[in-house]
């Protein structure tokens, strides 16, 4: 399987595959750099604060993902999720549904609060 990053204009960057995702295959596998409480006071009102994942055990540091993890889009019906592996650092996508050769593989930001409120504009 192979994936790669386009730009799509009014909402930036995003994941898509170039082949069929069967349902429930894990799709990429993200090492993630965990910032340090300090760090993440810095980082988490920058830039690179935005494509962070709320980190420990009661999400009160971040983490960027690695590869093309931090680079997936939002949205509210994602065909895609992400599930942490804290001990292991790092963060598995998984394909919620089968998904299309040329199709954008979109997460939902707020993992299992599905439709909590992003910090943005969603662009479906």
């Amino acid at each position: 399987m192979s994936i790669y990053i386009k730009h799509m204009e009014g909402k930036g960057k995003g994941v898509f595959t170039d082949e069929r995702i069967p349902e429930h295959q894990i799709i990429e596998i993200a090492p993630v750099l965990v910032f340090d409480e300090t760090e993440w006071k810095c980082i988490g009102s920058t830039l690179l604060g935005e494509y962070c994942y709320l980190w420990g055990s009661e999400f009160q540091t971040g983490a960027i993902a690695l590869g093309y993890g931090s680079l997936y889009n939002h949205s509210y019906q994602p065909n895609a999720k992400f599930v942490r592996f804290p001990e292991q650092q790092e963060i598995h996508f998984i394909a919620l549904r089968e998904i299309q050769e040329g199709e954008e593989i979109t997460i939902n930001y707020n993992g299992e609060n599905i439709y909590d409120p992003v910090w943005f504009e969603v662009v479906e």
